[in-house]
């Protein structure tokens, strides 16, 4: 098979690039299993230096990474900068902490006792074409340097990110094998988790492409994390500074025109400021300039594909059928997507109840902290959720109530190198970054020394 790659703010085509077969997956993967078994004896340390020169050739060569990243997904091009900023961080991060971070951990038990952390083998990572190299990043930098080697699927409309991935890695003087880039079709997942090499997977992506990854590592009793999709919840309470909230709450749901599982997609606003809030958020919204991802200045384009604006209209025509009343946008040509606000008296339609994956932002009012919470936790995602107040106390009253991964007062939830990562509920399972993330695919090892 052949996949063709596409921009998608012109349609133009791109490249091709034909599939990796059954044999030649195979031989990937066990090349990559005697990479691990030659290094990984081998001390962090001996790893640093290597994962901090890619950092470095992030930074060196950002500009090329990012139009890239702008050609075949349509973010913007100030945006794509800024992920390719974030990816040589976390490369920065976990060169000077991963050392640290898996050191033994001596625990006073019996005689002498101490936990290990040691690699696994080869861990295969499905990534997702939203963050292109980010999403891939925060996979390879812990994992190689706790000391396995990685073989990533990217997204079929990313692949010549993908490639660029695989350059950076070999120029950073990591031995071949390493990392490993597949070119490969869906139906050949199975065989992949299956493989005796590989010792465990991570997904990003969807719901129902998460369940089915899980469902196969299970079955193969594989280790296996899950990021899925996300309804984050915006909750303005009347004592916010209101024109900062409405900021925060526009660049939460509408940066990367809107396609990020973390993004804030319901947005309740307390009764005593709803009609002001609401009139200065379509305000801000009318001006975020729409046009040409390449254009420095520009915050929204398109969406990486006409499916995906499709699915979009369809989620908002079938809310407004419903009784859902449309306040501002509402367009969808192409792979365009109007920045789009819609008030819903109901909680049971699909611009809030389901994910939206584009730039549209579902409003809501509410009376009270409790039918806050209510509401945020209704969701069967877990992902995260903002809580805007100059009330600390209720804010930590909340977070202990909020069923999600993540709460964050007055700001967007965003992924950090220190901090792990990930939800409840269908947002998934397992953690990224932080100390987390970098033993999620680690042999936990108990050893307990008694002296003759």
């Amino acid at each position: 098979m052949v996949f063709t790659t596409r921009n998608p703010y012109n349609s133009e085509r791109l490249n091709t690039y034909e599939t990796h077969s059954d044999k030649e997956v195979e031989h990937i993967i066990a090349n990559a299993h005697q990479t691990f078994l030659r290094f990984k004896n081998k001390k962090p340390e001996s790893r640093v230096v290597k994962m901090q020169n890619v950092a470095d050739i992030l930074i060196k060569n950002k500009l090329k990474y990012a139009q890239q990243i702008t050609l075949e997904m349509g973010k913007p091009i100030s945006q794509s900068l800024a992920e390719i900023e974030k990816c040589a961080w976390v490369c920065s991060y976990y060169a000077e902490h991963a050392p640290e971070l898996l050191k033994p951990n001596y625990i006073a038990a019996e005689s002498e006792s101490y936990i290990s952390y040691e690699p696994l083998g080869v861990i295969l990572g499905i990534m997702p074409w939203n963050y292109p190299f980010w999403q891939v990043f925060r996979v390879i930098a812990p994992n190689i340097m706790l000391g396995n080697s990685v073989a990533i699927k990217h997204a079929p409309n990313t692949l010549g990110c993908a490639e660029m991935i695989s350059e950076i890695i070999a120029e950073a003087g990591f031995a071949d094998f390493t990392y490993n880039h597949l070119i490969i079709e869906e139906q050949q997942t199975e065989a992949i988790i299956a493989n005796p090499f590989v010792k465990g997977v991570t997904l990003t992506g969807s719901t129902k492409a998460g369940s089915a990854v899980a469902q196969i590592a299970g079955k193969h009793i594989k280790k296996s994390v899950l990021e899925l999709g996300g309804n984050n919840a915006l909750v303005v309470f009347d004592d916010a500074d209101i024109n900062k909230s409405v900021d925060i709450c526009v660049n939460a749901r509408f940066q990367n025109t809107g396609q990020s599982c973390i993004a804030g997609k319901r947005l309740l606003i307390h009764h005593k400021i709803y009609k002001q809030f609401v009139a200065l958020l379509i305000d801000k919204i009318k001006k975020l300039k729409i046009g040409d991802p390449r254009e420095n200045d520009t915050y929204i384009s398109v969406l990486a594909r006409e499916d995906l604006a499709q699915h979009l209209k369809h989620q908002l025509d079938i809310s407004i059928d419903l009784g859902a009343k449309l306040l501002f946008g509402g367009n969808q040509q192409g792979t365009y997507f109007q920045p789009t606000l819609i008030e819903s008296t109901s909680l049971d339609v699909p611009v809030f109840k389901e994910e939206t994956f584009g730039p549209l932002l579902a409003i809501h009012s509410f009376e009270t902290e409790d039918e806050a919470i209510q509401i945020i936790n209704q969701s069967e995602y877990g992902l995260g959720a903002s809580i805007f107040t100059k009330d600390r106390e209720r804010f930590q009253n909340m977070c202990w109530q909020i069923e999600d991964g993540a709460v964050v007062m007055n700001d967007m939830v965003k992924s950090h190198p220190k901090l792990p990562f990930g939800g409840t509920k269908r947002s998934g399972y397992g953690r990224e970054l932080g100390k987390e993330g970098i033993i999620e695919f680690a042999n936990i090892k108990t050893i307990v020394i008694h002296s003759t």
